[in-house]
């Protein structure tokens, strides 16, 4: 995916998580060069999905933003046959919201929140311990819906420029 997409494509694959703090890893990086642990062992590279818009989410299972879950599970089920990947990614880095470690945390938002895509293990997501993506990547605020006119409209932007 070109460089100049990463503006696009961080507004996506960032949603609902914090604000980046720190610069890129290297220039001209693209979301193609991360991955994120599995619960099962494992990784999941997110070139497996180049050239289709990715959206990575912060999550926590016991968070007041749970609910948040069904509308990612909308996003998922609406736009995953046209190309999208939406990825949970559970963060211990706010309190105590996610309590559950490995794979508990993947069943409990299948059991509780009837998530069908994607979810990875525990993973910083804040501060100087945070996952290289995150340094990286631009993002919504929390508060914002997965639904949100903002969200599916950047989510419809992508894709339609992967064809």
């Amino acid at each position: 995916m070109p460089v100049v997409r990463r503006e696009a494509l961080c507004l996506i694959a960032g949603a609902l998580a914090l604000p980046a703090r720190a610069a890129p890893l290297q220039s001209g990086a693209t979301a193609s060069a991360f991955r994120f642990a599995k619960p099962e062992g494992g990784s999941l590279a997110l070139a497996e999905h180049a050239g289709k818009p990715i959206l990575v989410v912060n999550t926590a299972t016991a968070c007041g933003y749970a609910p948040q879950f069904a509308g990612l599970q909308q996003l998922w089920t609406r736009f995953g046959p046209r190309g999208l990947t939406v990825i949970a990614v559970p963060s211990p880095d706010f309190g105590h919201q996610e309590p559950l470690d490995g794979m508990a945390i993947a069943e409990a938002a299948r059991k509780n929140h009837g998530v069908t895509f994607p979810v990875v293990a525990k993973t910083s997501v804040t501060g100087p311990q945070a996952h290289p993506f995150y340094r990286w990547a631009a993002a919504f605020a929390t508060p914002v819906e997965p639904t949100d006119p903002r969200v599916i409209a950047a989510i419809v932007r992508e894709l339609d420029a992967a064809g």
